[in-house]
């Protein structure tokens, strides 16, 4: 499953792995819409390989539950608390940019 979850994560500059019961994924994902990104959003719990690709993000975030993961450019960046942490130290803006998420 690793190799599945190397391969989605790269297919757009943000890739979001989500359950469609999760607050805070639809938290992130509301985020990166309000700031004009086109996410690819990957429900664990509507895939049938979920559950093993929720165990690899679990074991490269180590925590569970592993949803929200965000990758972007590729790179796995983490959950709500990093996400949220870069946003308000004005950081997330600029690594969306320079992966090519955003263009303003």
């Amino acid at each position: 499953m690793a190799e599945r979850v190397s391969r989605l994560s790269t297919e757009k500059a943000v890739v979001i792995f989500t359950t469609s019961q999760c607050p805070m994924c639809h938290t992130v994902s509301s985020l990166f819409s309000e700031l004009g990104v086109c996410a690819a959003v990957h429900e664990l719990d509507k895939d049938p390989r979920g559950r093993d690709m929720e165990r690899d993000l679990a074991r490269r975030l180590g925590r569970a539950p592993p949803v929200p993961a965000v990758f972007i450019g590729g790179r796995l960046v983490g959950s709500t608390d990093k996400i949220m942490s870069l946003h308000l130290a004005g950081k997330l803006v600029p690594m969306l940019k320079g992966a090519g998420a955003i263009w303003l």
